[in-house]
């Protein structure tokens, strides 16, 4: 048997007067960590769209500039718009119940008159009436009086109609030119694209005079001073990302730096083209210049510890094998690992002698 395994421990030498490099397992900090690439955003960054088509008028911002929510951004012509616009106001201030207030005066008056009429032709019918219950008159006075007495009555109701449907309608006709005019003022709101936030303006695509539609952006928006790392994770390793875990980011204009985040968002579907999820953090320490869309590179840390057996990851075989200075093969626990070493969980201590296996 000795000689066997010494037989054994030369053909891994491949020269049994080779003299042999050993290692022992040490007792580091270890970190497990899934990779990520992305693209950093400004948060909240959008591109604004103009709500209709015409010709560039007017562009209020450049590249860099700063903007509050409802600035204006640009100004689209549309001379149709405009006239209708004028006419829906000039609709408005004809049709304005302050303006009318003289027909209704007039309907009032008549109401007033036709009620002194009814209250006179009243009187008089029913003294004609008295007067012939004292046998005094003639019955067709009695009758003529009456009727005067009706038609008066009848007289007085109609004005009163009259009066209550002239107001309705001149509040109908208000409130209607009122809404016309808001529509038109709401359209006339879709020629001037704003600013949907607080932030910064980092392009523009359009120049005056150019064509603008609601299929292509105008500019593009975000905020001046937060920033967003968009991650893609492979569908593999999502299910170990957490919110809130520690994110270590290495930007490509900060090479010889490394910053620190964690992350804030994971977007739950799954990108079917690239089969990657989309994953969010935000710096804990952000670099003193950044600007959308600078790539970067991320190791979004799983789980960390202290002090653990620790081995070069070349030193193991098929991910559960690792050899001993003795020559024998000893099947390992392993747990986690990062590009260099892997921790061992059982199967070694640290006074173990390892040999490298020879690939």
């Amino acid at each position: 048997m000795k000689i066997i395994r010494f037989a054994f421990l030369c053909f891994i030498l491949s020269s049994c007067g080779e003299s042999v490099e050993t290692i022992s397992p040490s007792l580091e900090p270890i970190t497990s960590s899934v990779y990520a690439s992305g693209v950093l955003k400004s948060k909240d960054q959008y591109e604004a769209y103009a709500a209709a088509s015409g010709i560039v008028k007017q562009i209020f911002v450049q590249e860099g500039d700063t903007v509050k929510k409802g600035d204006p951004l640009l100004l689209i012509s549309n001379e149709v718009q405009q006239l209708n616009a004028e006419n829906a106001r000039i609709a408005s201030e004809y049709n304005a119940f302050s303006a009318n207030l003289g027909k209704l005066n007039e309907a009032a008056s008549a109401i007033e008159w036709t009620g002194n009429k009814l209250r006179n032709d009243s009187a008089l019918f029913f003294r004609q009436k008295n007067l012939w219950e004292q046998q005094i008159g003639t019955k067709v006075e009695l009758e003529q009086r009456e009727l005067a007495w009706q038609n008066s009555k009848n007289s007085y109701n109609s004005a009163i109609i009259r009066y209550q449907d002239l107001k309705r309608q001149l509040n109908f006709s208000e409130a209607q030119a009122k809404k016309n005019l808001a529509i038109t003022q709401s359209f006339a709101g879709d020629y001037t694209v704003k600013s949907e936030l607080n932030g910064i303006v980092y392009t523009t695509y359009k120049l005056k005079g150019e064509l603008v539609n609601p299929q292509t952006p105008v500019a593009v928006i975000g905020s001046a001073d937060q920033f967003i790392l968009e991650m893609q994770v492979d569908e593999n390793d999502i299910l170990s990302v957490r919110k809130g875990q520690k994110v270590l980011v290495n930007l490509d204009s900060y090479k010889s730096r490394v910053f620190e985040a964690r992350v804030s968002r994971i977007n739950p579907l799954m990108n079917e083209r690239s089969k990657t999820f989309v994953v969010e953090a935000e710096f804990l320490q952000r670099p003193e210049r950044i600007y959308p869309n600078i790539t970067f590179e991320a190791n979004i840390i799983i789980q960390e510890k202290s002090e653990a057996l620790l081995i070069p990851r070349n030193y193991l075989v098929k991910d559960s094998l690792v050899i001993k200075s003795s020559g024998d093969t000893v099947v390992v626990k392993t747990g986690l690992k990062d590009y260099k070493k892997v921790e061992i969980l059982k199967g070694l201590n640290k006074e173990d002698q390892l040999l490298m296996p020879i690939k």
